[in-house]
């Protein structure tokens, strides 16, 4: 097989040659079909997430095989499997726990630390085949595209499990999402499905302009401060929810600036900085500022029941050959990419 593996931080990924895994017990291998290119990929290629005020947490290691949106085509089965079968084609659930600890027990596997994440610890998609350990994993996408089918193992999923977060709101409580790039737009596009009518708002005219072919009627410039006002009295003193798939300093600043008492911030985003909030507007302003960090197994299989039976809408995909690994993540991270680029098997 070939597997493209990182080396230096920020370095060309490099084609390595090796033996096809050989799956035992529960393991399966699937062929690579389609491997989403996401953010998460270019703090562990670049081995580095900003945290403000000078400071930084080193990730990544070299050896690693980024990517965990992958969507293949079972080829082999060890010989304790069940529920999957030779020639089964499958969204993979890369967030996967030790399933020993508390988190684990919980049902929260994409909470276990360190886990065995596939493309984050453990080999993921930027390779013709990867090991899953269990059939648990593999989800039925129905009748969507391949290369989309796979953005929903983490661009979905994290928006799906974010919205779900604020799943309390009640008739006039007004949800703005940050960030129309590929998450936040799945998150438009999951959001519509559930009834919600967002508010969205994005620095990139391009981004503004395609949340709004999807059928967003209000759409905001989040670089320009005066909007925060616009926002607060077209909700009536402010949002109810913000979530922010950028997870920069001006994102959350925005974010926050746009709630109303009362209201919540869902951090999604690690686009990276800090927060500076003085601690007396917490309580205060009764704000609940949240992470939300992808999504568990229990909520992939919800997610996927939606997307089986047709309720989310597409995103805008490009794709490109796996050997473009390389240029795909530096084309993202220059934000040259509209929607989810997917890398192809």
């Amino acid at each position: 097989m070939i597997a493209y593996e990182t080396a230096a931080p920020g370095a060309p990924l490099v084609a390595i040659q090796s033996l096809t895994p050989v799956p035992r017990g529960t393991e399966i291998l699937v062929k690579m079909l389609a491997c989403g290119v996401c953010h998460t990929d270019i703090h562990l290629h670049e081995g580095v997430f900003n945290l403000g005020n000078d400071k930084r947490l080193e990730v990544g290691r070299p050896g690693l095989v980024l990517g965990h949106e992958i969507f293949g085509e079972v080829v082999a089965v060890g010989s304790e499997v069940t529920g999957a079968r030779i020639g089964d084609r499958r969204v993979v659930y890369p967030w996967i726990g030790c399933g020993e600890c508390a988190s684990c027990r919980r049902g929260e596997e994409h909470l276990c630390t360190p886990g065995r994440g596939l493309g984050t610890v453990m080999p993921g998609g930027f390779a013709d085949h990867v090991l899953v350990p269990h059939s648990r994993y593999l989800f039925d996408k129905g009748a969507v595209d391949d290369a989309l089918a796979s953005t929903y193992a983490c661009s979905g999923l994290t928006a799906y499990s974010a919205l779900k977060k604020i799943a309390d709101r009640v008739e006039g409580d007004e949800v703005l999402i940050i960030g129309a790039g590929g998450v936040g737009m799945m998150a438009v596009q999951i959001a519509l499905s559930m009834g919600i009518d967002p508010l969205v708002a994005d620095i990139d005219p391009r981004k503004r302009e395609a949340a709004k072919a999807f059928g967003v009627s209000r759409v905001f410039d989040s670089s320009d401060l005066g909007q925060i006002k616009a926002i607060k009295k077209l909700s009536d003193g402010g949002v109810f929810a913000a979530l922010d798939f950028v997870g920069s300093e001006a994102s959350t600043g925005f974010g926050l600036s746009c709630l109303r008492k009362g209201g919540r911030l869902v951090i999604v985003g690690l686009y990276g900085g800090a927060l500076n909030i003085p601690l007396p507007f917490i309580p205060m302003n009764a704000r609940i500022i949240q992470g939300s960090y992808v999504g568990s197994l229990q909520e992939m299989g919800e997610l996927m029941a939606l997307v089986r039976a047709g309720r989310i809408a597409p995103i805008r995909i490009e794709e490109r050959p796996l050997s473009q690994a390389t240029q795909a993540l530096a084309d993202l991270k220059a934000g040259k990419a509209q929607g989810r680029i997917v890398l192809r098997g």
